[in-house]
């Protein structure tokens, strides 16, 4: 069966886009973090009541750690550091960012990532179509920020694993990329009414990603 997804990344505490975003009629929601703005983690609740089918999110560089349970305490799943399917898609996840300048709230090192990514994967298995969401972009990746490559270089080593890479992070290098035969899409903020659908067929390998701009 085709499946619908609707990616959101870098909400950034504007949650009154989202009855926008779910207007766009996807099968599932996948919030690729920066849920909130770096403070009042229970704000965000607002997001999840707004959405009526299965969600999975990540916490983001700038969440507060406690968003993780937040989103364990709504309907939505905290994919940070494990894996589920839903029928012939497995979700993956990992949350937080390598380091950055500004000391946001959840960053981990590369070896740190490498561990919660590593102990995420022993719980997948293969599917028709296997994604990962994080919110940190492989490096080299859509990563460039001011010049520099930024990305996650263990993100990076494990592309050969995933067909479909959903990530943020990054908000001016937005784009769809392809490396290696594995998708990366980072659809841009949607503190700025950015989204992307991404259609998963039939087949694997079946993928249709189009950014959208509400």
């Amino acid at each position: 069966m085709m499946m619908k997804i609707l990616l959101l990344t870098d909400i950034h505490g504007q949650y009154d886009t989202i009855s926008r975003f779910m207007e766009l009629a996807p099968d599932i929601v996948i919030i690729a973090g920066d849920i909130s703005d770096c403070g009042r983690p229970n704000e965000a609740m607002q997001i999840f009541d707004q959405i009526d089918v299965p969600c999975f999110a990540v916490p983001g560089n700038c969440d507060a750690r406690e968003i993780i349970d937040v989103i364990e305490d709504s309907d939505a799943v905290s994919l940070h550091g494990t894996s589920l399917a839903i029928g012939p898609v497995t979700f993956t996840g990992v949350g937080g960012s390598n380091p950055t300048p500004f000391n946001t709230p959840v960053e981990l090192s590369e070896e740190e990532l490498c561990e919660v990514l590593k102990k995420a994967k022993k719980r997948a298995h293969q599917n028709v179509h296997n994604v990962l969401v994080t919110h940190a972009p492989p490096y080299c990746t859509l990563d460039e920020c001011e010049g520099t490559n930024v990305g996650c270089k263990c993100f990076r080593d494990s592309l050969k694993d995933f067909d479909l890479v959903c990530c943020g992070h990054i908000h001016n290098h937005a784009g769809v990329v392809e490396v290696d035969g594995t998708v990366v899409v980072n659809p841009g903020p949607a503190s700025e009414g950015k989204c992307a659908i991404i259609t998963l067929g039939d087949s694997a390998k079946e993928i249709e990603v189009k950014l959208i701009t509400l």
